[in-house]
């Protein structure tokens, strides 16, 4: 968050106002309006600011193209639009990928997952620990000491552990960001002994940094934790586990509220993720018996199955040009309309919902889906706030750790890992995964060879949509409601909400040039 800018002064007797705040650290370009009244949010309107247009581009492309041109869409999570790309490919095509083709794609993946996880929460989220506004609190001097920008004890750590657990994706794909080593009959790379003894060389490296910094405790003993009770049990039981970077997590967040903050609808969406291959001893989260990362809908904790025929998209408050209500993705359409922006549209963003209702994405998502019994039962006692849902992303790497290890171990080197698959020359397909920020979809249409429509739907899309066509906010808006802001010319409050639910902008929406004439006031 860089400035705080006030778009309408209030009255002498009034206390209602309305904030302008561009967010920073948020990948991409995020601008969030809020009014207050009484210095409490009482509406929120969040705008994606920046058009990419890759739908546009992918158009009369050849059908492989999206494998090369999607991964380029975000620098962050390129691995995982690769994964949905090759997905949705594979759904045409048909035929059984070979088992260590799906653990090569699923270690890249996880990969991908696991380093973001720590970056985003130290280098994007716990900065705010480190704001001004926090400067009496007994425990800011050692939030400064871990948290500072680029002189953080932690940050610098992070930077440096999660630079060398990404050479895993180099290894297995032969680069990181933007990779293009996954297509339909498995992989176009071959795994050899050197190669998964340097993986695993990494990834015992990466497991023991993130045991002893950033948990304080072994995985096996962190997933004992199994209620909010066990929880103040274990932050309790050592001073490793008080002073590891998750204990001081737990002790600054609820001593500034963190669990008060951020609420939202409570729905929950999974397009689950990470095949179990034939033959591993891998099982899945939950009661999953074909992916580690089970696909759902939830309601609170109530959990349906997951129907991707239940997606659509609206533009009823996007800068793009009208249809009624939403589309499923194999209709939509991306026309951008920008003309428009002095009206009811706000956002590049579109507005996916399921069955009709928003729904958050993202590892709390997840956790939920999967029957995380710790993740159920503080979503049960106090909904899903800012507090859970960064703690579920901080955590997240110790239910995904031990699966890459027994999948590294599976992998004969050498062996095979792409059946030959025959040429696309029409189709449709859908690919869906679990990005490191939650649900991504990619649906593709293919005649005579070529790219006829090719529509995405990211993470942030759903967590940062506009109101659909029924007025209904996106599911952050929605969280921001209530949320009190001590000082409007320092609203770090609202970087908590935001925040904890890990924005891309960069996957999901040019610069808009501003309208208004405002106050700014550095944040």
């Amino acid at each position: 968050m860089s400035e705080a800018r006030t778009l309408e002064a209030p009255s002498k007797h009034s206390t209602r106002r309305t904030l302008n705040v561009p967010l920073n650290r948020v990948e991409g370009d995020l601008e969030i309006r809020v009014e207050l009244d009484s210095e409490r949010v009482t509406d929120a309107w969040s705008a994606g600011t920046m058009y990419r247009g890759f739908e546009q581009i992918l158009k009369g492309r050849a059908a492989l193209d999206g494998l090369v041109i999607t991964p380029r869409i975000c620098g962050i999570c390129s691995t995982a639009h690769l994964t949905a790309a090759a997905r949705a490919l594979d759904s045409m095509v048909g035929g059984q990928l070979p088992p260590d083709a799906i653990r090569v794609r699923n270690l890249a993946l996880m990969t991908e997952m696991i380093q973001s996880d720590v970056r985003q929460t130290f280098l994007m989220f716990a900065v705010d620990f480190a704001n001004p506004a926090y400067s009496g609190d007994g425990l800011f001097d050692e939030a400064v000491r871990r948290y500072r920008p680029f002189q953080g004890e932690t940050v610098i750590e992070v930077i440096r552990q999660t630079k060398k657990a990404l050479e895993i994706v180099a290894i297995l794909g032969g680069q990181w960001p933007h990779s293009s080593y996954m297509v339909p009959g498995g992989v176009a790379s071959t795994a050899g002994l050197n190669d998964l003894l340097q993986c695993r060389h990494l990834l015992d490296s990466y497991q023991s940094w993130y045991e002893q910094r950033i948990l304080g405790c072994r995985v096996d003993r962190w997933r004992a934790v199994r209620s909010s009770n066990d929880l103040d049990t274990w932050l309790a039981e050592s001073p490793d586990h008080r002073d590891s970077d998750l204990g001081f997590y737990i002790r600054f967040a609820r001593q500034i509220g963190l669990e008060q903050l951020g609420c939202g609808y409570g729905n929950f969406i999974s397009f689950g993720a990470l095949d179990l291959p034939a033959g591993t001893e891998v099982c899945g989260l939950g009661d999953c018996t074909t992916q580690l990362i089970p696909a759902g809908f939830a309601r609170g904790t109530q959990i349906d199955p997951f129907e991707q025929d239940l997606v659509a998209e609206h533009v009823a408050c996007s800068w793009f040009e009208d249809y009624d209500g939403g589309r499923h993705p194999f209709d939509g359409e991306t026309r951008p309309c920008a003309g428009s922006a002095e009206g009811q549209k706000y956002s590049w963003a579109k507005a996916p919902r399921y069955a009709g209702l928003p729904a958050e994405t993202g590892p709390l998502a997840e956790l939920i889906i999967s029957r995380n019994p710790l993740f159920v039962d503080l979503v049960e006692r106090n909904g899903p706030n800012a507090f859970v849902r960064q703690l579920a992303r901080l955590v997240r790497p110790a239910e995904l750790v031990p699966a890459m290890r027994h999948w590294l171990a599976e992998i004969e080197p050498d062996g095979t890992f792409y059946t030959p698959a025959p040429p696309i020359s029409a189709g449709s397909g859908f690919g869906g995964t679990q990005a490191a920020r939650g649900a991504l979809g990619h649906w593709v249409q293919i005649a005579d060879g070529q790219i006829e429509r090719y529509q995405i739907i990211t993470p942030t899309a759903w967590n940062g949509s506009p109101r659909d066509s029924a007025g209904v906010r996106g599911p952050w808006e929605q969280a921001l409601l209530g949320t009190p802001v001590r000082d409007p010319a320092n609203p770090v409050e609202l970087g908590h909400v935001v925040r904890s639910f890990d924005p891309c902008l960069v996957c999901t929406v040019h610069t808009v040039k501003s309208v208004h004439s405002l106050v700014r006031k550095k944040l």
